[in-house]
């Protein structure tokens, strides 16, 4: 089972501005600076990765797949109301809650209501 992380408990003594993984990124830095263990922390944040967020997924035969055409659905394995797992570079970081960007009513954001533990411990 993943261990996480329940940021909005964690922040009650913090900076509630900033998000969960601004958060993460300045406890890295900061733990860098103390051990000394990064000389240049600016370039490993720096480094761009791929954020997906993940609503569900659908095992189908082939034969199935094949006859999908426009305004065909797909039932997914998540329901409304659960979680999306966020995954960065093929690792599940976070579980969110999909939510309407209030900017710009045409797009979806997603609010992290939990962050995943350290890696190698949970999901894979």
């Amino acid at each position: 089972m993943a261990q996480s992380f329940d940021y909005e408990s964690a922040s009650a003594s913090g900076d509630t501005d900033t998000s969960p993984l601004e958060r993460l990124a300045e406890i890295a830095a900061r733990t860098a600076e103390e051990t000394g263990k990064f000389a240049n922390v600016d370039a490993i944040l720096r480094i761009p990765v791929t954020m997906q967020v993940v609503l569900g997924s659908a095992t189908i035969p082939v034969a199935n797949l094949m006859k999908l055409g426009r305004g065909a659905v797909v039932p997914l394995d998540h329901r409304v109301g659960e979680p999306v797992d966020v995954v960065v570079n093929g690792r599940v970081v976070a579980r969110g809650e999909v939510v309407v960007v209030e900017e710009d009513n045409s797009r979806f954001g997603v609010s992290l209501t939990e962050i995943v533990g350290p890696l190698g411990q949970g999901d894979t």
